[in-house]
């Protein structure tokens, strides 16, 4: 039945009210409502990752304490993971950065989300398409903003695998992600 649900929301995003997710972690869960009206693409693509299990095992690799949460883009061992096709950022009369919001990281290239999302832990209006394109947020936390507040106080460090700083010493892991039923 889950699958059914999920090969719909694919095929139809908008044709379904507010679609939840919930994100198993190995320091707790935490329960999303989509924004498919806000993001449908944004949405689209983030369903496919969930329907095909890649999050599954994969890890939160970014920590900034007071800014953003980051993962979906690694499994454990620090490899990066394979992706669709960029999706349209979908920022501009969208969603805004806000505490709780989820959206979709991308580099410098507007268009070039793939599968890695954060959290937001603050209101960055920073994020946001004010003057330029911003990040696409297509979703709120609805249960379990505890546990991300608990993911912000875990040390980080560089990590010379990632070259980049921010990385978590203790691994936060994404165990399982999967859609509820409405």
């Amino acid at each position: 039945m889950k699958k059914l649900m999920l090969l719909a929301l694919l095929v139809c995003p908008l044709a379904f009210a507010a679609p939840k997710v919930k994100l198993e972690t190995n320091h707790g869960n935490i329960v999303l409502e989509l924004a498919p009206k806000a993001a449908p693409q944004t949405v689209k693509n983030f369903l496919r990752y969930l329907a095909d299990g890649s999050y599954d095992g994969s890890l939160f690799h970014r920590v900034i304490p007071g800014f953003v949460v980051q993962g979906g883009g690694y499994n454990q061992q620090f490899q990066q993971l394979p992706t669709y096709d960029p999706v349209v950022n979908e920022s501009k009369g969208g969603l805004p950065n806000v505490r709780g919001s989820i959206a979709m990281a991308r580099t410098q290239a507007v268009d070039s989300a793939t599968r890695q999302f954060y959290f937001n832990l603050a209101d960055n209006n920073n994020l946001n398409a004010n003057a330029g394109a911003g990040y696409t947020v297509f979703g709120q936390v609805v249960q379990g903003m505890e546990v991300l507040d608990k993911l912000a106080q875990v040390q980080t460090g560089y990590s010379p695998i990632l070259r980049a700083n921010d990385v978590p010493t203790s691994t936060i892991i994404l165990k399982k992600a999967s859609l509820l039923a409405n």
